[in-house]
């Protein structure tokens, strides 16, 4: 063979491996997610990923950072099927700064990282004071609130369906402890006795915690979800003013389709 043709048949085997090994690493490229992007202290952080090409018992190294510092470490085994996991519980005492944390995933070469941001206890954005409700014509009245993970836009009567229909800015999940006067909205059962609330996020049932009771007000906290923006707070009775005005409706109809009765059997005799 002459030398010409040995250079371009090594040149032909180098491009082949070389091409080969291109492609091996991009088959290889190694994929991780967290089930969430806002995370507060004690949540659960799940990460799950997955390896295109499973080689051997390769364990992948998942590494978390806050600001360059170490904060976990662990090494996972892959599935066959190329998939794995990982649950970080937030707390503890590396975790303790608010901020951007970063996770590094590394499959032999190959390495990937995703963010996330955390709040811890100690910096949380809690919102605490009490909001004037507008009842119409009737006036307003307060409700004390707190709120974490949102802000209140507004709060507004719906006397047609007894409710309080508050209004958020969800940008995280959270809760939201409402502190509702007795003497403006309730839940009554027809002898005295308390009753539960019925409660609407965006009209979904959802469930809801009573902490306190007192004889002025009840205390209830709701949780709700990232992008939520209507809590509906149903009762049997809300601004005792509409409830009223109701009713004399109610009296004067009756009381006018008797008249009218009267009158009618009168003139037929």
């Amino acid at each position: 063979m002459k030398f010409v043709d040995l250079k371009i048949f090594y040149g032909f085997i180098a491009l082949l491996i070389v091409s080969t090994g291109v492609s091996f690493a991009q088959e290889a490229l190694i994929s991780i997610e967290t089930d969430d992007n806002n995370y507060d202290e004690g949540d659960t952080i799940v990460l799950s990923g997955n390896v295109n090409i499973v080689i051997g018992d390769t364990p992948v190294i998942l590494q978390l950072f806050n600001q360059g510092n170490l904060v976990d470490i662990a090494q996972i085994t892959v599935a066959e099927d190329g998939s794995f996991t990982k649950a970080f519980l937030a707390e503890g005492a590396l975790w303790k700064k608010t901020g951007d944390y970063t996770i590094v995933a590394s499959y032999q070469e190959h390495q990937i990282e995703t963010e996330f941001s955390y709040t811890s206890k100690s910096e949380a954005v809690v919102t605490t004071e009490p909001y004037e409700v507008d009842a119409g014509s009737h006036g307003t009245f307060d409700v004390k609130y707190t709120i974490k993970g949102g802000t209140v836009k507004n709060m507004i009567v719906d006397s047609e369906t007894f409710a309080v229909i508050v209004q958020i800015d969800a940008s995280d999940e959270g809760t939201i402890t409402l502190d509702l006067p007795r003497e403006f909205i309730g839940a009554e059962k027809q002898d005295g006795k308390d009753d539960t609330f019925i409660i609407l996020i965006d009209g979904i049932e959802v469930a809801y915690q009573e902490s306190v009771v007192l004889a002025d007000s009840r205390v209830i906290t709701i949780e709700f979800e990232q992008g939520d923006s209507d809590i509906e707070i149903i009762g049997t009775y809300v601004v005792p003013e509409f409830g009223a005005i109701v009713m004399m409706v109610l009296i004067v109809g009756i009381m006018m389709t008797i008249l009218v009765a009267r009158n009618k059997f009168q003139i037929s005799i």
